[in-house]
């Protein structure tokens, strides 16, 4: 599998932490970007596939106890909620984990990463996952 260039979006210092920020990629892809209180950056789709506008990067960003296994505990995974209707999706896999007792509509999650103080975005979404 060949993998997407990285672009650069911004100095890491115009994010604020748990506050989303809109970005075009050169094709035109709206996205959203988030830097979590961790340091870990996440991109997702600007696009939320229930409202059909392009609002995700003022969603609301939290954490989900996912179940575990048996008696083995389960993980926190960082979420972002739909600023319009409040779907739920996992920051890491784009899974839905709350649709609002709708359709599981997935969203494309973006590589992201920091690199000298700056933070670089894929050019094109990762795979979606079977789950997801």
């Amino acid at each position: 599998m060949v993998e997407s260039p990285m672009i650069e979006i911004c100095p890491l210092s115009a994010l604020s932490i748990e506050r989303g920020a809109a970005a075009l990629l050169p094709d035109g892809t709206q996205i959203g970007v988030f830097l979590l209180e961790d340091g870990s950056v996440h991109a997702i789709q600007q696009h939320d596939p229930y409202s059909g506008t392009n609002i995700l990067s003022r969603g609301l960003v939290g954490t989900h106890l996912e179940p575990g296994e048996g008696e083995e505990p389960g993980e926190i995974v960082p979420t972002i909620a739909s600023p319009m209707y409040k779907q739920v999706w996992n920051l890491d896999t784009g899974e839905v984990i709350d649709a609002g007792g709708g359709e599981k509509k997935p969203i494309d999650i973006f590589a992201a990463e920091i690199r000298d103080g700056a933070v670089f975005v894929s050019a094109s979404p990762r795979p979606r996952s079977a789950a997801a």
